[in-house]
């Protein structure tokens, strides 16, 4: 991440930290940071939340008690204000490793569930915004330092279930990702007319198509997860566009959600059904072999490793994502790698916890050949920086949600403003896709 010019010395000190409680995409409360530096550049920056999150993630620090039914974060608040504040102050922000570093030490717990890791992202994250205000440059190009930016390939929410729907279906996420596109534009066009012929596709049976789920995509009720993944297909056909040759499917499964652990089987309520682990992964296997789907997310349980490594290797030519498995986390990548699990890794910045741990990890996936997806979480904001780590990073692959509601457009629409300055060449297209 080094920049390409500085300003004066000790202009991009940090010289104060300040937080205060604002809300994400949910209406739950989540935490704000302004860090400003000695030089005058300022950066403000929401901490994401997820609702389907897993074990291994960093620890968000809520409040308990009655305030926003337990939710709250004052505490992570005042912990911004105070030992993470005094933790960073006088450090220089272009040096994002110490700063992180700095707050790491601070909290000191190994899950940074003493200091919250909604507090410590949302510093950490404003730490970059004001380091590139305080550098004068687009924040894509400070991330990227001297490699060329590049716009990512988007998966983009079509229909949701499990915990992003109240249980519509069981699958998480089925997602729309423009293959065959020749832009990032002409990407997000296409996946906005995929989800509107879905819609359609489902109006003309009778089912509602007014429940909408947290990340935006479609939310209704299915009697099966095969019956969504027909309705996709034919929704890509209704808005004039070829399964698989200009839209595929992207799934996200999240297992881990509708796992037993006490019968190890997968238990997909919504259908009334219970599988063993053999029988789920035959029945993935098989919506792959019907319908053009190019990425798995998350196919078994998020400690199921023995499963993991034989589900990756009979999906051949499909990308094989893991977020509850890998969890942004580099001790659990290394684990991945060395056992030949999945292909790909989907980061979250407050899934580790700092900047610099999530760029340690996507740069450690690349080296050892796995492809990258950046993502945001289901409880958003309007915060646009997310698109700038996928471009100045190289991630190849964004995840945000689906084409409406504000704090997913506005990732959308930052990246058409990148590419609107950069021009298509710089569209990573199908070519991210690990497979």
């Amino acid at each position: 991440m080094a920049p390409v010019s500085r300003p004066a010395s000790g202009s991009t000190e940090i010289a104060s930290v300040a937080a205060f409680e604002a809300l994400d995409s949910r209406g739950h409360p989540t935490v704000a940071c302004e860090v400003v530096l000695a030089g005058g550049g300022r950066g403000l920056a929401l901490a994401p939340a997820g609702k389907s999150t897993g074990a291994h993630e960093a620890h968000e620090l809520r409040d308990g008690g009655a305030r926003y039914g337990g939710l709250g974060v004052r505490r992570a608040v005042a912990n911004v204000a105070g030992p993470l504040a005094d933790a960073v102050r006088g450090l220089d922000a272009v040096r994002q490793d110490e700063v992180d570093a700095a707050m790491l030490a601070a909290d000191g717990s190994a899950d940074l569930s003493d200091l919250g890791a909604n507090a410590i992202v949302a510093v950490s994250v404003a730490t970059s915004l004001a380091a590139t205000e305080g550098l004068r440059e687009p924040l894509y190009r400070y991330l990227a330092g001297s490699a060329p930016p590049l716009l990512p390939l988007p998966m983009v929410n079509i229909i949701s279930g499990g915990l992003h729907a109240s249980g519509g279906v069981d699958v998480q996420d089925f997602l729309a990702v423009p293959i065959g596109a020749g832009s990032f534009a002409e990407a997000i066009e296409w996946a906005g007319r995929v989800r509107r012929g879905t819609a359609r596709a489902m109006a003309e049976r009778g089912i509602a198509v007014a429940l909408v789920a947290d990340e935006g995509g479609l939310g209704p009720p299915l009697p099966t997860n095969r019956r969504a993944l027909e309705l996709f297909a034919e929704g890509i056909a209704l808005s004039g566009l070829t399964p698989g040759t200009d839209v595929a499917i992207a799934l996200d499964l999240a297992a881990t959600h509708f796992y037993d652990a006490t019968t190890s089987r997968y238990v997909l309520a919504a259908e009334g059904r219970s599988l063993d682990s053999d029988a789920w992964a035959a029945e993935v296997r098989s919506w792959v072999r019907d319908f053009p789907i190019v990425s798995v997310e998350d196919v078994l349980a998020e400690d199921d490793w023995n499963g993991w490594r034989v589900a990756s290797a009979e999906l051949p030519g499909v990308q094989s994502l893991g977020d509850d498995l890998f969890a942004t986390n580099p001790a659990r990548l290394e684990r991945g790698i060395a056992a030949g699990v999945a292909n790909a890794v989907l980061v979250k910045v407050n899934q580790a916890g700092t900047v610099s741990q999530a760029r340690t990890v996507v740069a450690r996936a690349q080296q050892a050949g796995y492809a990258t997806v950046l993502s945001a979480r289901s409880g958003e904001t309007e915060d646009s920086w997310l698109a700038d780590f996928a471009v100045g990073w190289h991630t190849g692959q964004i995840k945000v949600g689906s084409t409406t509601r504000s704090e997913r457009t506005a990732k959308w629409n930052r990246l058409l403003r990148i590419e609107a300055e950069l021009g298509p060449a710089a569209y990573a297209g199908a070519a991210a896709l690990a497979g």
